[in-house]
């Protein structure tokens, strides 16, 4: 069900996903989905917890052997890299934490915490420090997605500056 509402994003967008038109390309009745999940509302939390693992499935193999300003690097590309490529799922993601999300919201900010160890940041700091970083991310993957960037420069180079922003930023003394 889950496969075919992502299908339902990716192909119609955000506002095409409902219980409707998840039944009706799995060739069931509208009422039998009521058997997995209790309304939309359910059945959007099941795919932003689908979303999330993604991300931090891409985030954290990009990650891997990597420390400190490459870890991050990776982390911001990767991240950007799930919006290019799904720009519909991501629009459709709950940002705000639900049951079926907090699993994968975890390991998204585990990955980044573990990135973030490398500059000394743990507790608090370094929650402060990934909140900064996904408002940073998330924040330039929307507008990317939105076309609202409307200027002809290239928009790999403003997010190289980004990272480079954010790095510089992370090696600051606090």
């Amino acid at each position: 069900m889950v496969d075919i509402a992502l299908q339902v994003l990716d192909e119609d967008g955000p506002e095409a996903l409902t219980l409707s038109a998840v039944s009706g390309r799995a060739g069931v009745t509208t009422p039998s989905l009521y058997k997995h999940v209790r309304n939309l509302a359910g059945l959007r939390a099941l795919v932003s917890a689908r979303i999330m693992n993604d991300i931090a499935d891409q985030a954290g193999h990009a990650v891997l052997g990597r420390s400190a300003d490459e870890a991050i690097r990776a982390f911001m590309k990767a991240w950007r890299r799930y919006v290019q490529r799904h720009p519909h799922r991501y629009s459709a993601l709950i940002q705000s934490p639900e049951p079926q999300t907090t699993e994968a919201g975890a390991r998204l900010i585990d990955i980044i915490t573990a990135a973030l160890r490398a500059y000394g940041m743990e507790d608090s700091a370094a929650i402060h420090a990934a909140r900064c970083l996904r408002a940073a991310v998330h924040g330039f993957a929307v507008l990317e997605a939105q076309g609202a960037f409307g200027f002809p420069e290239n928009l790999d180079d403003s997010y190289d500056l980004l990272i480079h922003v954010m790095i510089a930023g992370l090696q600051a003394p606090r």
